[in-house]
């Protein structure tokens, strides 16, 4: 895709906690279109850019356009929250969703500009115990140890 036209080709959204953020290191002139490069075990690293984290709003910024929610590892801020279709239901503090967005900022707490948010309420405690199951099985098959 042409980035004079503001496309950027990108790849798919990967699963990762905000711990894991945390601790990303910012790429430059990556051919992938990853910013990011989060350490997993040993010496595996993971490129990402657009990812797709869960966990519960702790606490909702109407005016500034932004959530804090937290996961198993930690708090992490979702920006244009606003702006999302259908993301209204997902903004009340306690509220157990997912949000898919392109990371801004790893540290002091990461930062993610959402692209799509779902509440994930009904089902938390099922979701909420296979979320890194799921994080962990995932980036196992993106990068194997």
């Amino acid at each position: 895709m042409d980035k004079a036209d503001g496309d950027i080709k990108r790849p798919p959204p990967v699963k990762v906690l905000s711990g894991q953020l945390r601790t990303a290191t910012e790429t430059s002139g990556e051919p992938s279109g990853a910013g990011w490069l989060v350490k997993l075990s040993g010496t595996r690293l993971l490129p990402v850019s657009l990812v797709w984290m869960q966990g519960t709003v702790m606490e909702v910024q109407a005016e500034l356009n932004s959530v804090l929610l937290m996961d198993d590892t930690g708090t992490f801020t979702v920006q244009g929250v606003n702006n999302i279709p259908k993301g209204k239901p997902c903004l009340s503090s306690g509220k157990y969703v997912m949000v898919m967005g392109a990371v801004q900022a790893v540290s002091p707490e990461p930062v993610v500009r959402a692209v799509k948010m779902a509440d994930l309420s009904e089902r938390a405690d099922l979701h909420r115990k296979m979320w890194t199951l799921e994080v962990e099985e995932l980036q196992q098959v993106l990068v194997p140890g």
